[in-house]
């Protein structure tokens, strides 16, 4: 089976055991996921089937929007309702002088990203290491908010959406937060609403050739007898052959499958060959 669609995954439930729990129900042996979600978080997961599978790197999924409510006054090792240290009081705060802080955090903002994340430290996941008592110490990283929504106040949790890069931590941006407000905080709620254009619609299966964001040749259009075979065996392609000038990335659409090819330095290359169309 090749299929591509957005799964909703539940909190409290592995990227990977959902995926699992997916590939049994459709009774798929090869399946994958793009753009992990923790344990704790909750949402869009871009899941794909069979040949698919090879999609994921050219799809554009950004920006990536969550959804999340941070409790202030919650102390957690891994900045979420996982590994809860403590809880507690804080004073009220003003809601006018709150939805300033939160919004305040726009642009490219500096971060460490969690102990317990999948980072890797010398081949290690650091939450392997967290989970195993070991001191784990991750570099400052960057990360771009393109945007950020203070939803509500209801003291002590505060609620935002967040429209970020990839490789950014929501749970980081929501401890950055609580610091700013004098408090230690963690999340409460975390959900990815969407990845670029990537949203929840009842797993509704993808076309490929819609999501993908590269010009398309209709090889039908080209009056190329060869080219079908050309490209079915991964032979060498001319630019004049598929009649383009401009460089960039290209789908090249045949009635069983198509491949995405690159044309750069006036030579063409394969980026994927022979994706099944079904």
């Amino acid at each position: 089976m090749n299929r591509i669609f957005v799964a909703n995954k539940p909190m409290f439930v592995s990227s990977n055991k959902f995926l699992t729990s997916l590939k049994k129900r459709d009774n798929v042996v090869k399946g994958g996921f793009s753009g992990i979600l923790d344990p704790f978080a909750c949402g869009a997961l871009i899941v794909a089937y069979g040949q698919y599978t090879r999609l994921f790197s050219y799809l554009a999924k950004e920006p990536k929007v969550y959804r999340a409510t941070l409790w202030l006054g919650m102390k957690s090792d891994s900045l979420d309702l996982e590994n809860i240290l403590g809880i507690y009081d804080t004073p009220r705060l003003d809601e006018v002088r709150v939805k300033e802080i939160v919004e305040s955090f726009s642009g490219e903002i500096r971060f460490t990203p969690p102990k317990f994340s999948a980072k890797k430290i010398l081949g290690k996941k650091a939450y392997e290491l967290a989970r195993a008592g070991e001191e784990v110490r991750l570099k400052e990283e960057m990360m771009k908010i393109f945007k950020i929504e203070f939803l509500g106040y209801n003291h002590p949790f505060i609620s935002f959406r967040v429209w970020v890069s990839a490789g950014s931590y929501i749970r980081s941006l929501g401890e950055m937060i609580a610091k700013e407000l004098g408090a230690f905080g963690a999340l409460s709620y975390l959900e990815r609403e969407s990845e670029g254009e990537f949203r929840y619609e009842k797993e509704k299966p993808l076309n490929p050739l819609s999501i993908l964001p590269f010009c398309k040749i209709e090889a039908r259009d080209l009056d190329n007898e060869g080219l079908y075979f050309k490209v079915l065996n991964g032979k060498k392609l001319e630019p004049k052959e598929l009649k383009i000038s401009k460089e960039g990335e290209y789908i090249v659409k045949f009635d069983e499958f198509f491949s995405i090819i690159s044309y750069k330095n006036h030579a063409i290359t394969y980026l994927l060959n022979r994706i099944p169309l079904c």
